[in-house]
């Protein structure tokens, strides 16, 4: 799994600017829904300090996993808030420098336009896959199970459901046909490949719990001047606006 997960790596970004001499690099765990804002912010850090990042996706569950086994991850962009606080009491993650940078949004998407027409899509059951992604390693995949139950369909929607490991694996069902549509983070359908296409419901914030999402540097990167430098860029006015662009409510 630790593999599998790995092998999905963001390309090494090249800075635009000149290096400087202590210029390092990070290895970074990115909770899959926050892909898309992340490579805009990657950009923008290593432009404006020289250090360049590594950076794998996956379900947060899964990286709180391979943290707990020893990956030589430095930092870790968590879909909640819970995996973070269990890695900093545990010893894994440096104390008082967890934060939430961001609070997500969950969306009920299809790339066919006429498909979704808002929650009663659901109930009349004009499709055969609805993708979500796991409840047990995927926060996304906990609010899209409380909406469900909210709306007293997790039962009788079973038949239907597929689940990916991760919000990537869940949005990768529906842009290839296998499911026709799916629950995913707003910030997956704000890229440009994507944006104004298909059809979506906005799921309302009281059909689940709020989806905090919360940054931690990890122990094996509290001597890393890169790791600390991009704690530091992530809670700052450049990474909040690439945030809100996407979608992300900030506390």
């Amino acid at each position: 799994m630790e593999q599998r997960l790995l092998a999905w790596c963001l390309c090494v970004f090249s800075s635009l600017a000149v290096t400087p001499a202590f210029a390092e690099q990070a290895l970074v765990a990115v909770a899959a829904n926050f892909v898309p804002p992340f490579r805009e912010i990657a950009i923008e850090f290593e432009t404006a300090t020289g250090h360049t990042l590594r950076v794998a996706a996956g379900s947060s569950g899964n990286f709180y996993s391979q943290i707990k086994n020893g990956a030589p991850f430095d930092l870790f962009l968590s879909a909640d808030v819970e995996r973070p606080k269990l890695l900093e009491d545990e010893g894994l993650g440096v104390k008082e420098s967890r934060f939430t940078y961001a609070i997500g949004r969950l969306v009920l998407w299809s790339p066919n336009p006429d498909l979704i027409k808002g929650q009663e899509t659901l109930r009349l059951k004009q499709y055969k896959r609805l993708a979500i992604a796991n409840p047990k390693t995927a926060p996304y995949g906990v609010a899209a199970m409380q909406a469900m139950q909210k709306l007293e369909l997790w039962e009788s929607l079973q038949p239907h459901i597929v689940m990916g490991e991760s919000l990537g694996q869940t949005m990768g069902f529906i842009e290839s046909g296998n499911a026709q549509l799916g629950f995913v983070a707003f910030s997956q359908i704000m890229g440009p490949k994507i944006k104004g296409k298909g059809s979506r419901w906005d799921v309302p914030g009281n059909l689940h719990e709020p989806i905090k999402q919360d940054v931690i540097l990890l122990t094996k990167g509290k001597d890393n001047p890169a790791a600390k430098a991009l704690l530091e860029f992530i809670g700052g006015p450049q990474a909040s606006k690439i945030i809100h662009y996407y979608g992300y409510d900030l506390k």
